[in-house]
């Protein structure tokens, strides 16, 4: 029984049908001391199953639960992030279309909902941080550090589909924060673009092979229903299994798929 929480947490708690979620709650509700509706809010927003989800896809589709994240040791940054996002406490209509700097005017405003939907261990460092390459200004919208990766996380926000443009904007903005900002003892920065909508193929072939370090994730301004969250992920994983085959059969990984696949069709 831990003493910070209270029966109403408990009760809460005790509906959470899952074992490994519902001691995910119990530990970081007790360390990041949510109040009753804190904790109310992120379980009705699948906070543990989305971010399960985005470690299961990085994982290559190998399930596991997910241990309480700890400030000491070496992190990945996908055990931090995850994806989508939930952003309802904006209170802004999705049929509708929006600014750039109002979805950031709003973030700052609900800045304490924000932050506890992004994931423990974010400070926020800058705010439209201005960049200055060959002459020309940039602004990154929001810049933030994280003790627990023990790195800058660069963020962008876009209120329409992810475009390559914005993958490669990103990744020019973390590597001027690796080559000119980091400090000594920090991990190399992460980049996130926050948008309503992305592509699989768009985001695979756009980034490196290997890519650790820019991220592309979707946010929600309404809290999903369990189906509706399903069937995201489902969406989601298929893409990335779908585009990992893809992969391992143009290096010829697997080269017997295309035979069977070839033969199938005559049968």
């Amino acid at each position: 029984m831990c003493e910070q929480l209270s029966w109403s947490h408990y009760r809460l708690l005790i509906s959470v049908e899952s074992e490994e979620a519902r001691a995910y709650y119990l530990e970081e509700a007790r360390k990041s001391l949510w109040s009753v509706r804190e904790l109310q809010r992120q379980i009705n927003s699948f906070y543990y199953e989305r971010l399960l989800e985005n470690r299961t896809k990085k994982r290559g589709g190998k399930k596991t639960a997910i241990v309480p994240l700890k400030p000491t040791g070496k992190m990945a940054p996908q055990s931090v992030i995850r994806d989508p996002l939930v952003l309802e406490f904006l209170g802004l209509d999705e049929s509708e279309s929006h600014l750039e700097k109002d979805l950031e005017s709003l973030l700052i405003t609900h800045f304490q909902k924000f932050m506890m939907e992004l994931g423990r261990g974010f400070s926020l460092v800058a705010r439209q941080k201005r960049l200055t390459l060959d002459g020309k200004s940039y602004h990154i919208d929001l810049v933030f550090y994280n003790y627990i990766l023990r790195c800058f996380v660069l963020c962008d926000l876009k209120t329409d589909e992810l475009t390559h443009a914005d993958l490669g904007q990103m990744q020019m903005y973390v590597n001027y924060y690796e080559r000119e900002l980091m400090n000594p003892g920090d991990n190399p920065p992460i980049g996130i673009v926050l948008c309503t909508d992305k592509g699989s193929d768009l985001v695979r072939y756009t980034l490196p092979l290997h890519n650790k370090r820019i991220f592309a994730a979707k946010y929600k301004l309404h809290l999903p229903s369990e189906q509706e969250l399903i069937a995201e992920l489902r969406r989601e994983r298929t893409a990335i299994e779908d585009a990992n085959l893809v992969t391992k059969l143009d290096a010829g990984e697997i080269p017997h798929i295309k035979q069977t696949a070839f033969s199938s069709s005559f049968q």
